[in-house]
């Protein structure tokens, strides 16, 4: 990588501000705006004429969804094929438009209103296809983090069995056993995210008709892999946040109420992050990421590993200003954060991997063959070991004698189905008749009980 390249890498959080339009029905309600730029050249926002805040980047309410992304995102999207991670996070409070912005609600449709996601895959995989350097493996994952549960959206399971957990080794969190899905373009990527988003909890309130009741992450792992051997493995990471809420406002009862609780409890948890991280004096003091398990999810994005850009999303209207100082305020922190963006990987043989693995594959069943036939005091573990295999043994006699049993019934079965059909010629229609009904009745019952009995068994032996 050129020493350019290497000197525009960011190393404090990036932020950009967008304020949305005035909605038709803060317009009704007389509304008036308190935010503007003050000016076009200067990424500088104002709020009340008397309060001002300086960003990276501000979009006004005109501000088109294209210029937002070449603007503030599509630089360090670049970024992500050089082998850095990569986070892009939207904020603010409900119906502040951040799902718009990131377009974590696209359908399929191809305009100038896509957001943020579906302009960073189909940039993405054309500068992918264009690099004849290296080729390129891609994968997608979608998590959900609802109520403090996080879910893998893409997972085939019902609900409950979408539920996964959050671990944590010496390079970083990881969910075990996420799903994973191998991506070749743009727009497979965006068909993934598509049933990915039509799984997330959704809900009406007062203040906006479609709320995510959720935080999300859609990522895509890159892998650039130069003659069998994998040069970098980056992760770009989208994120949209639910919106803060107020229940004066949202006028939020029972299950929305309860939503909007762990919502703000997460959001407060990122807010404290975001201020221990963004002090001057908590250089290397305890950052609470495990608060929550949204800062655990986020933990390498904020003072970590990667090139982050938060959007923050405001309103312009009056009513909400208090939300709307409380957003800039919580990006003026984030403006603090310093992260470490590094290059992610080496040069790594594919082939070396496989064969390093196999040489420790056969250096571990010479260790068990040598303790195995080593004589040694034999410990609690040990003894525990060997009444395990007992007990395999033990079912495994078991499960052969059922088997036997078993066969031994279907033969008697088939040997009184036989004769039946046998008694059945012998006797006249009407008593044929009577008599079919009546042992097909009973043969029904055997079988029934006799697949029951076997099932049973099968389960007791498992145990």
């Amino acid at each position: 990588m050129s020493a350019h390249s290497i000197a525009s890498v960011p190393e404090t959080v990036q932020v950009a501000v967008r304020i949305r339009p005035l909605l038709p029905s803060e317009i009704r309600m007389g509304c008036q705006t308190v935010t503007e730029q003050i000016d076009p050249e200067e990424p500088r926002i104002c709020v009340r004429s008397n309060e001002q805040f300086t960003f990276n980047h501000v979009f006004d309410p005109s501000s088109s969804q294209l210029e937002v992304y070449e603007k503030s995102v599509k630089t360090i999207v670049e970024k992500l094929l050089e082998g850095f991670n990569v986070t892009i996070l939207a904020y603010g409070q409900t119906g502040s438009g951040k799902t718009y912005t990131m377009g974590t609600s696209f359908e399929g449709k191809y305009d100038v209103n896509q957001g943020i996601i579906p302009r960073t895959m189909m940039d993405l995989f054309d500068r992918i296809e264009g690099c004849e350097e290296f080729q390129s493996a891609v994968t997608c994952s979608f998590v959900e983090l609802y109520q403090e549960n996080v879910y893998d959206l893409l997972s085939y399971r019902n609900r409950f069995e979408k539920m996964v957990g959050i671990r944590e080794d010496a390079s970083g969190v990881f969910i075990p056993g996420l799903t994973e899905v191998p991506v070749n373009n743009a727009e497979e990527a965006l068909r993934w995210m598509i049933q990915g988003a039509s799984a997330r909890a959704v809900a009406s309130t007062s203040m906006n008709k479609e709320s995510n009741r959720s935080h999300t992450m859609f990522t895509l792992t890159v892998r650039k892999i130069k003659h069998h051997q994998i040069v970098t493995m980056s992760k770009l990471h989208l994120v949209d946040l639910a919106g803060s809420e107020r229940s004066k406002k949202t006028r939020a009862v029972g299950d929305r109420f309860r939503e909007s609780i762990q919502i703000n409890k997460g959001l407060l948890a990122l807010g404290n992050v975001i201020a221990a991280l963004g002090s001057n004096q908590n250089t290397k003091g305890y950052i609470s990421y495990r608060d929550s398990k949204l800062t655990r999810l986020l933990q390498n994005s904020l003072g970590g590993n990667s090139i982050t850009l938060m959007i923050a999303c405001v309103s312009p209207a009056d009513y909400n200003v208090d939300e709307t100082l409380s957003t800039l305020r919580y990006a003026d922190r984030a403006l603090r954060i310093r992260n470490k963006p590094t290059i992610n990987g080496g040069e790594i043989s594919i082939r070396e991997e496989i064969e390093r693995l196999k040489q420790e594959n056969q250096d571990l069943r010479k260790a068990l063959d040598q303790a195995q036939s080593t004589p040694t005091v034999v410990s609690k573990n040990d003894r525990s070991w060997r009444k395990l295999q007992e007990q395999i043994r033990t079912t495994n006699a078991k499960l052969q004698s059922v088997v036997k049993k078993s066969n031994q019934l279907e033969f008697r079965a088939s040997l009184a189905e036989n004769a039946l059909d046998r008694i059945s010629n012998l006797l006249t229609t009407s008593d044929n008749d009577k008599f079919k009904q009546r042992t097909d009745e009973i043969l029904g019952r055997f079988r029934k009980e006799s697949q029951s009995w076997n099932v049973s068994e099968q389960k007791s032996n498992k145990v």
